[in-house]
């Protein structure tokens, strides 16, 4: 087990310096020097070679927590607690993004030409509202601390931020705006990871009925830091060692990087996925909430030009009703009926091990 160290005052860490040498925040006492960090990337990818993988390269994995069951996550948690690695969990905080039945039906029979490709009736698939086993997973890391949790979708209360405190467990929150920042800030979380537009996947944003304005990571970083004084962490867009340059000239602590990892030897994204993002035919990617009633960023594909504009806001019932379309299409390596999560560097996406990606994003500091 990675031992957890005990906490500094909230503030008392500066963020990295203007010459982007240093990383300088409550990672460094975890021993994390490799300042970049491998995003969590729940349902598939980000397996626990990838999280052990990246914790051998200096930096910080992530076990994803959203969408496992609690077996499932304590296997996983263990698995990588084996290797003596420092290690975060990713935990979906519950922001509900009701749909109205009505709504949702609608959506099913739009949908069932797609199912009926492979013989799914989405009929047979009830309207689905859940909490991803919140309390039960807080709950989990609560009675077995980690030394760092970080959250996305909505913010914990402070009561549960404070909970975490007291266990030792660094806080990381995923913002999208100064005034998200504001109130991550103000419930209590050690750290910020600020996610720009061009992320793939789902977007962080606290209020999913709007997509976040495709701000350039810099200015975005610029006004957080300047809104807030705690660390940041870097998130989107970000596949190039000059992007990470910037990014930590801008005033982030570290940067956060997905999509460039995607094709990496230890991901567990589809293979169908990981051919789409290096297939000239795939040239752009979207914000769509097709696939799971909220905004994330993928490839454009058949599934996303079919519906990206009758698909209703509802997140999770969204997600469950296509869950089983992408299930059998990535299992039949159909391209055009799955999510294919992808920001806007996804060309830089290599298939070789993390551990060159991440040296190689590394390679200017």
């Amino acid at each position: 087990m990675v031992p957890i160290t005990p906490r500094r005052e909230k503030n008392s860490y500066r963020t990295a310096s203007k010459d982007a040498d240093t990383l300088n925040s409550p990672l460094t006492a975890l021993g994390v020097s490799n300042p970049v960090l491998a995003a969590p990337m729940a349902g598939g990818p980000s397996t626990s070679e990838f999280v052990v993988a990246t914790g051998r390269s200096r930096s910080l994995g992530f076990v994803a927590a959203g969408y496992k069951d609690i077996a499932t996550l304590t296997d996983q948690i263990a698995t990588v607690r084996a290797s003596g690695l420092a290690f975060a969990v990713n935990l979906f905080a519950p922001n509900p993004v009701p749909i109205s039945p009505d709504d949702y039906r609608d959506y099913a029979r739009l949908l069932q030409p797609e199912a009926d490709t492979y013989g799914i009736d989405l009929g047979a698939i009830g309207l689905r509202e859940d909490t991803d086993l919140w309390d039960e997973k807080v709950a989990l890391m609560l009675a077995d601390p980690v030394a760092v949790v970080s959250f996305t979708f909505g913010i914990p209360s402070p009561l549960v931020i404070s909970g975490f405190r007291k266990a030792g467990t660094v806080t990381i929150q995923t913002v999208t705006s100064v005034d998200e920042a504001r109130l991550a800030a103000e419930a209590g979380v050690d750290m910020l990871a600020v996610q720009a537009s061009a992320a793939g996947g789902h977007s962080g944003t606290l209020t999913p009925g709007t997509v976040p304005p495709a701000i350039p990571l810099a200015d975005l970083l610029g006004a957080v830091a300047a809104a807030v004084q705690i660390p940041i962490i870097a998130a989107g867009g970000i596949t190039t060692a000059d992007g990470v340059t910037t990014a930590l000239r801008a005033g982030a602590a570290a940067v956060s990087v997905g999509t460039v990892l995607l094709r990496a030897d230890e991901s567990g994204a589809s293979t169908a996925h990981k051919a789409a993002l290096a297939d000239p035919a795939f040239d752009a990617t979207v914000v769509t909430r097709a696939f799971t009633g909220r905004p994330a960023r993928a490839l454009r594909n058949g599934f996303t030009e079919r519906h990206a504009h009758t698909a209703p806001l509802g997140y999770p019932a969204v997600h469950f009703l296509t869950s089983p379309i992408r299930k059998a299409g990535a299992a039949a390596g159909d391209t055009e009926r799955i999510h294919l999560w992808a920001g806007t560097g996804y060309r830089d996406a290599t298939a070789e091990p993390l551990a060159r990606i991440l040296a190689r994003l590394a390679s200017t500091l």
